[in-house]
């Protein structure tokens, strides 16, 4: 049966998983969520005997269900290939009392990489069955690693083009050096001169303007999206969840059908939903502990029902959850409002306008499963130091915030369910923050002396993705003001 996904913000607007992936945004700003999610259709059992790729055809079969068998095995098998720098392509790592999911041995040693090194192959899939002559522009903001992994899979991608902004004062060095260095003559990257929350506000506002899009059309283009917003993002993410489970299963840490717990570093809320919607296939999940960092903007909504943006931006020293407007919350808000468009949409409406909305007692009930807390810069930098000292484990800075979570979970709960920590980036991608953690005399080098510092340190070899960019050039050197943006996009697009 062909599942139907539909727009959180107009129930009249439908897609094929194709043509939603083609889209990216539905119209009116909305994001296209499944109508209904599919159980498994194999045994738990059944999938832990199963490698990564398997399992990930056996999860994106049942959500992307006008892909062919063929396609879909294509777009599988030519992204988890030899980018990924092991064969377990997400290993599951026993430290400190959780299990670590390590979710970046891909090309630019992030999470994003698990998504965006296959969005590429779904989208050009999407363009040929659905007849698209546009050439297919991605537009994208990023906090810092979305952009790198986005460039890095549709670089020099026949038909496409990719347009990337990043809060120019917000991100790491390592991460603005990955970008600014990115070759391929179909790709941007320009800094703004705000923070993420005004990039991706710039990236939705073209999105939703008619007369740009028909204009674009005009010339030939036509927008998309490799932020978590799209749904050929959110789809490969459930995929990791479900094979860390069935490695669990395959090496007697627990039996098919036990609970665990899953512990997520929360920025934009696409990973977080992920393991939600794999839940609702039959994972069986207990806790969703969400992460945050002292931009904790999703802590307070889970503790009051309120979720209010007005507040003050923080710089932190994990900078891809520096957000304050978590756009695919606005999923599980439709499915909490009963599927409401309408609903949704006026709380939609109220955060643009007011800054905050608060939801009912009823869908406050609702979020019985997640639990969220926060941790400080200096709590990140403890847990770093803590876990290298106790088990020569050194985790980045988002990580550290995830574990940080966890601990306090832990001593306020008492549950010992077995938990897996989402592990979202090399520490080699922030380097300087994890090495002063560790010890503050570290500051006093260089960002890549500092690189071999930790190369000593943890016995990690040295990415090639750090290697790369050791000596590149820099190619994108725009920045702009935030409303500049749509001028920039014109301007490399020659329109």
């Amino acid at each position: 049966m062909e599942l139907v996904y539909r727009s959180t913000r107009n129930a009249q607007e439908t897609a094929t998983a194709s043509m939603a992936i083609l889209k990216g945004l539905a119209n009116e700003g909305g994001l296209f969520v499944p109508d209904t999610i599919p159980a498994f259709d194999k045994s738990l059992e059944e999938l832990s005997k199963m490698d990564y790729r398997e399992v990930a055809y056996q999860v994106m079969k049942l959500m992307l269900t006008d892909f062919t068998e063929e396609e879909l095995r294509h777009c599988i098998n030519s992204a988890y290939d030899s980018k990924f720098d092991t064969k377990e392509i997400a290993p599951l790592v026993h430290k400190a009392g959780a299990y670590y999911l390590e979710l970046f041995h891909g090309a630019t040693i992030a999470f994003k990489d698990m998504a965006l090194s296959i969005l590429p192959y779904l989208l050009t899939t999407s363009a040929k069955k659905n007849d698209v002559k546009n050439e297919i522009v991605i537009l994208t903001a990023t906090s810092g690693d979305t952009g790198k992994a986005a460039l890095a899979g549709f670089a020099d991608v026949p038909g496409t083009k990719i347009i990337v902004f990043y809060p120019k004062h917000g991100v790491s060095p390592i991460q603005e050096k990955q970008m600014v260095t990115q070759k391929g003559d179909n790709t941007c990257v320009i800094g703004i001169t705000g923070n993420f929350d005004d990039a991706q506000t710039g990236v939705k506002k073209m999105f939703s303007d008619k007369e740009l899009n028909e204009y674009l059309a005009s010339k030939g283009y036509q927008f998309s999206s490799a932020n978590s917003i799209n749904i050929g993002r959110l789809v490969p993410q459930m995929v990791y969840y479900v094979y860390a489970y069935t490695r669990l299963v395959a090496n007697g840490e627990i039996k098919a059908g036990d609970k665990i717990n899953v512990v997520v570093p929360t920025g934009n809320f696409g990973n977080i939903l992920a393991a939600f919607y794999a839940k609702q296939m039959g994972l069986p999940i207990n806790k969703f502990i969400c992460a945050s960092n002292e931009n904790k903007v999703l802590y307070d909504f889970f503790r009051t029902g309120t979720y209010d943006r007005k507040r003050e931006f923080i710089l932190t020293t994990s900078p891809s959850m520096d957000i304050l407007i978590s756009s695919n919350l606005e999923r599980l808000i439709y499915r909490i409002a009963g599927n409401d468009a309408e609903k949704n949409k006026a709380l939609m409406q109220a955060l643009n306008g007011k800054g905050a909305y608060t939801i009912t007692d009823d869908m406050k009930k609702q979020l019985a499963d997640f639990y969220g807390n926060y941790a400080s810069e200096a709590e990140t930098a403890a847990t770093i130091k803590r876990v290298y000292e106790s088990d020569q484990y050194i985790m980045d800075t988002h990580t550290a915030v995830a574990a940080s979570v966890y601990d306090k979970y832990v001593k306020e709960t008492g549950d010992t369910t077995p938990t897996v920590i989402a592990s979202t980036a090399s520490p080699y991608k922030f380097t300087r923050s994890v090495m002063n953690a560790i010890d503050s005399a570290y500051d006093k080098q260089s960002d890549f002396e500092l690189v071999d510092e930790l190369n000593k340190l943890s016995g990690v070899k040295v990415p090639q993705a750090i290697e790369d960019i050791r000596q590149a050039e820099v190619r994108h050197d725009i920045v702009c003001d935030k409303e500049d943006m749509l001028a920039e996009v014109k301007k490399f697009l020659n329109i």
